[in-house]
């Protein structure tokens, strides 16, 4: 199944292809040189429907659990002071996807959105120290009846040039749920509380709705 954000690129590579197929079959001649434009045409069909794919999950939900929002790798685990929303410090966790990552962002929780926001920016590297300050990105606050509030940041990388966030403040959303879309590489910053038990490692890949990104710390294990 493919994401509703790539059905027109979709349709445009199919076209654009099968163009380019019967072209190189009527008017190249060099059998050999043939066969690489026809390999290259299909490598780029196939490099656009592995991006928008969108693979059906079965989510175990838990008000006790955030799950990762997208799949790729985590690049950052550290306490960091979050300015735009909490004014205050927090856990920051990084997932970090590839071009042939899946590219859903999903809510990581279940709870209502109390803040969704845009912003415009730069395209630095995704995994730039500042690319959550200075890229384009937008900004989703999902309260939760275990962790309080949690805000995740989908950033543009280098080649990303379109981020789709469907977040509405005031709306109930359900952890698991498509939150958004990132075309063509970026990263997803999550910003939990630091009492927070993180599951994750650095270096560690992980796959959205299904990958623990931490728990909530019991009031037992606070003492």
């Amino acid at each position: 199944m493919f994401h509703k954000e790539g059905r027109t690129i979709i349709l445009l590579t199919f076209f654009l292809v099968g163009i380019s197929v019967l072209l190189t079959h009527f008017y190249v001649d060099i059998n050999w040189l043939k066969w690489v434009l026809y390999g290259f045409l299909l490598s780029i069909l196939i490099l656009i429907l592995q991006f928008f794919r969108n693979p059906k999950r079965t989510v175990k939900k838990s008000f006790d659990e955030i799950l990762a929002p997208v799949d790729g790798k985590v690049v950052v685990i550290e306490e960091v002071y979050e300015p735009e929303y909490f004014e205050d410090k927090r856990l920051q966790v990084s997932v970090f996807m590839s071009p042939i990552n899946v590219h859903v962002t999903r809510y990581p929780c279940s709870g209502s959105v109390t803040y969704s926001k845009y912003h415009p920016g730069e395209y630095l590297v995704a995994w730039h120290p500042k690319s959550s300050e200075r890229n384009e990105r937008t900004t989703v606050v999902v309260n939760t009846p275990k962790f309080g509030d949690i805000l995740f940041r989908q950033i543009a990388g280098a080649m990303a040039r379109r981020i789709i966030n469907y977040a509405t403040k005031g709306e109930q959303v359900q952890q698991g749920e498509d939150s958004g879309f990132i075309k063509f590489g970026s990263r997803v910053d999550l910003y939990l509380p630091l009492d927070s038990n993180i599951q994750v490692a650095l270096g560690q890949t992980v796959k959205g709705s299904i990958t623990c990104i931490a728990t909530a710390r019991t009031k037992n294990e606070g003492k």
